[in-house]
């Protein structure tokens, strides 16, 4: 395995949220959530964890984690956006690895947060991200599952909520079963930006794309960067958006050693 590149991890924590109130606050076992996700960071080895918020309540539950913290703007249209902020008052160099992180990802593998950062040093494209097999033919319909394809170079073709690729002849007679031969990848929601594609991406126009699936990485090859995709090497546990996620995730954690 090569070695992992030095690299930042960047984490968004918005406070507000209209599924789950006080995201980054809300405890999985006693522990506030973006607490977790910054744990997580840490044993993944990044050189440097900041964790961007907009509310002093959430900066306060950070207090002596080993983390920095910026204050940012509450204003963001996203994540991506709120960290441009953090890359421009860091400074960092254009060259410089860093790593979304999701503040709604308390279980994150640190394998997984590693090899993101080790497929954005080992291809010069300006952004990578992780993807996974799909193994149910549910998974493959279910627009909330976003699905990929990539090249032969294994870059990113194409995200989207509807199933792809489209196996013809083998869902013209069943779509209850996934056919054996086919790569279907479902996408991971985690990202390496070298620190000034950035800061680019985020002054980039709106895409019709991006805007018609609701993904912001349509926004990148839409104005014709590359993406490159990796496999990871462990699962990466779901994300917590709801009450009903946030219950789910105690009883995962209950059943782990």
């Amino acid at each position: 395995m090569p070695a992992v590149p030095p690299f930042i991890v960047a984490i968004p924590a918005r406070y507000g949220s209209t599924r789950l109130p006080a995201k980054p606050l809300r405890a999985i076992d006693g522990v506030p959530m973006v607490v977790r996700v910054a744990q997580r960071a840490l044993r993944a080895g990044a050189g440097q964890v900041v964790v961007a918020v907009d509310d002093p309540r959430v900066a306060e539950a950070l207090a002596g984690q080993g983390v920095d913290i910026c204050m940012t703007r509450a204003d963001h249209a996203s994540g991506s956006d709120r960290l441009a902020e953090v890359a421009a008052r860091y400074g960092w160099p254009d060259d410089a690895i860093v790593v979304n992180l999701q503040g709604d990802e308390p279980f994150a593998p640190a394998a997984g947060i590693r090899e993101v950062a080790r497929a954005l040093a080992e291809d010069d494209a300006p952004m990578a991200t992780l993807a996974t097999p799909v193994s149910e033919a549910h998974e493959l319909f279910d627009p909330n599952v976003v699905k990929l394809v990539r090249g032969t170079d294994g870059r990113a073709l194409y995200f989207s909520r509807a199933p792809l690729p489209w196996a013809r002849d083998a869902f013209a007679a069943d779509r209850d079963s996934l056919p054996e031969d086919m790569p279907f990848l479902r996408h991971i929601g985690i990202y390496a930006y070298r620190a000034g594609f950035l800061c680019r991406y985020t002054g980039l126009p709106r895409t019709p794309l991006e805007q018609v699936e609701s993904l912001e990485q349509l926004r990148v090859l839409e104005h014709g960067f590359p993406i490159a995709v990796r496999l990871t090497p462990e699962p990466f546990p779901p994300g917590i958006d709801t009450e009903a996620d946030l219950e789910r995730a105690e009883r995962w954690l209950a059943t782990q050693p």
